[in-house]
């Protein structure tokens, strides 16, 4: 919806400077009479011109989030289109939807928001929604990253230190099992 409002605003401003718009270039004419044409220029909507600029831009725009998706896309990109003077349809904003869920494990969901935060970020011209959608990854990197600290503080703990002395007697019983064996009597 950016691209839309950005339209809007590329509309006002070639309408605005357009000279038979212009109360400077045509002083004769009233103030009123100069609002009422600039009103109307600005109600007939965007030029083939803009619209084809906005199309291009947010395709652009949509193409680099799928791109950097890494499969967490979906779908395809959705555009929200509008018919230009011309009678052809413009892509004025757009969307791709990607899989915001965080991972089995904290070590994939570290990886998944790094993999979101980079889609979300990778178009030239990142939108409002796409600087929201990198600090929830951020976010829930961050989760994740404490998760992971938590289970390493676990293993170093009271509990941590028999499953790791059981892990050890398991290894050792494993290695002398399967070493050939000699009794030895004196």
């Amino acid at each position: 919806m950016i691209s839309s409002l950005t339209a809007s605003a590329a509309s006002f401003q070639v309408a605005a400077s357009r000279p038979d718009l212009d109360r400077a270039a045509a002083p004769a004419r009233s103030a009123r009479q100069a609002d009422e044409d600039a009103d109307k220029a600005m109600s007939s909507g965007p030029s083939v011109e803009e619209l084809a600029a906005t199309d291009t831009r947010v395709r652009a725009h949509e193409a680099a989030h799928l791109a950097a998706s890494g499969g967490l896309a979906q779908s395809g990109a959705n555009f929200d289109m509008v018919k230009g003077p011309d009678g052809k349809m413009y892509a004025v904003g757009g969307e791709v939807q990607i899989d915001v869920s965080p991972g089995r494990t904290p070590e994939e969901t570290i990886r998944k928001a790094d993999q979101i935060r980079r889609a979300a970020m990778a178009p030239v011209d990142p939108s409002a929604q796409d600087y929201r959608v990198a600090a929830q990854a951020a976010q829930m990197q961050a989760q994740a990253q404490q998760e992971l600290a938590r289970q390493g503080n676990a293993a170093n703990g009271a509990d941590g230190a028999t499953s790791q002395l059981s892990a050890a007697i398991n290894a050792y019983t494993k290695i002398n099992e399967s070493a050939p064996s000699v009794n030895l009597f004196a």
